[in-house]
């Protein structure tokens, strides 16, 4: 027995989900009588903001002694898939290493496991792309990843027609909208003197889609690339090298596609299987056609507001499917990143040259300390403050922490007339009432 909530309501939670079902157990009964009651039950007094991401809580109805009245078992659930707010994108330092996406120790002990199962048991054949073979059915995904690349170049240059982006003279940071925002977060040079003020610029797309650049491998399971070797190998964007290694055929950078599998003579050693007796490989075309960015001197902006909008809804779903792609591809194509700098390459192992630059890098000789990447080492969010309102009164320093921030590529789209995605709603803090004065703000608890 369930009283005292409105299950038709919609005033008791926000952006939940209540399903009654009915549970294993025998007769049961959950009663409370109060809505203040009800969120006090295992400390739920702060379920109104739901700050944990994917939250679940469920409330199991306790069996009681066997009574006359029978009252129907019911089981409370409570699901949020889009938390009301979440925190804001966390800033390491440079002097500090980036975390391990997954703990050392949870790596020994995966590795464990799979050593005690494979204990007895026949080799298993290496699979791809381990073996020198692409993934074939990863092919198209790679073609769609690279013309979703260039399609959101394209477009991003056409809403920078429209919509004004600043850039920061003497640091990497950027601001979407009318005039930049007056927060004291600069960190460029003789910051101090300026007392952490931004000298706002005109913004580019390299500032707003930011570039990371990786070395070109002709043989994905070649050598590594020595310190002597960093500037005769071409470098090429990342999420470009990637869909290379996934199957993309680009005439500027050929790359080695084996049609038999390696043969192991070592953990690190291997020799290439024998292709005399197959057929010459024939020049095929590509499976998509490929796309190509166009000049800057043959932009042309958006006529209309119609017209705006849809290019900024086109460009937020260029952006979405490319980092979407990206992550399936990373899953089978390994990528490593420097855990001090920036610096990525995508392969097996990293290179070898040395040239870290990042904080105490004269104790490891410049060589970098690598580890497996994550998706915003290969495609940088760039998160920026979020203008609840571009033709209202600009962003004031003292409300800062009402603020939210979001992606520069989705508060360009958004500013440019698209909705905003649901993922992004946490950190754009879109539901908070922003205070009219400094007098309010302190009045906020």
């Amino acid at each position: 027995m369930v009283s005292g909530v409105d299950f038709n309501s919609k005033n008791y939670l926000s952006h939940g989900k209540l399903v009654c079902l009915p549970p294993r157990m025998g007769s049961s009964m959950l009663s409370y009588h109060s809505r203040a009651d009800f969120l006090k039950l295992n400390s739920l007094t702060s379920l109104s903001s739901f700050q944990h991401r994917n939250g679940k809580l469920k409330l199991q109805s306790k069996p009681i002694a066997p009574s006359r009245k029978l009252h129907q078992p019911c089981a409370l659930v409570i699901r949020c898939d889009h938390p009301q707010n979440a925190d804001l994108p966390r800033y390491y330092s440079k002097k500090e290493k980036k975390p391990f996406p997954v703990p050392i120790v949870e790596l020994r002990r995966a590795a464990r496991e799979r050593f005690k199962k494979s204990r007895g048991q026949p080799k298993k054949p290496v699979p791809p792309p381990k073996n020198g073979l692409i993934v074939k059915s990863l092919v198209p995904l790679a073609y769609d990843v690279f013309n979703e690349r260039i399609t959101l170049i394209n477009n991003l240059k056409k809403l920078l027609k429209v919509v004004k982006v600043h850039a920061c003279r003497y640091c990497n940071e950027i601001h979407v909208g009318p005039i930049g925002h007056p927060f004291k977060s600069c960190r460029g040079h003789r910051a101090s003197i300026r007392k952490g003020l931004h000298e706002w610029t005109y913004a580019t797309v390299e500032d707003v889609f930011v570039p990371v650049d990786s070395y070109h491998l002709y043989d994905r399971l070649g050598k590594r690339i020595r310190h002597d070797e960093r500037f005769s190998i071409p470098r090429l964007p990342a999420v470009v090298e990637l869909c290379i290694q996934a199957g993309v055929d680009v005439p500027e950078f050929p790359t080695k596609r084996r049609r038999k599998p390696i043969i192991r003579i070592g953990k690190s050693e291997f020799v290439d299987a024998d292709e005399s007796e197959l057929p010459d490989p024939v020049p095929e075309p590509p499976l998509k056609p490929i796309l190509t960015e166009i000049p800057d001197t043959e932009i042309v902006a958006p006529r209309d507001e119609e017209e705006t909008i849809q290019l900024a809804e086109e460009t937020l779903e260029a952006w979405e499917q490319m980092r979407r792609g990206a992550k399936k591809l990373m899953r089978m194509y390994p990528v490593r990143v420097c855990g001090y700098c920036p610096e990525v390459h995508v392969g097996p192992s990293g290179h070898k040259a040395q040239n870290c630059g990042a904080h105490k890098h004269q104790q490891r000789n410049g060589q970098h300390g690598w580890q497996s990447a994550v998706l915003d080492d290969l495609i940088p969010p760039r998160y920026v403050w979020h203008v609840p309102d571009v033709n209202g009164p600009p962003l004031q320093r003292e409300l800062r922490s009402f603020y939210g921030q979001a992606p520069a590529v989705v508060e360009i789209c958004v500013q440019a007339g698209a909705d905003v995605p649901d993922q992004y709603k946490p950190t754009m803090r879109l539901d908070i009432g922003i205070p009219t004065s400094l007098r309010e703000a302190e009045m906020v608890v």
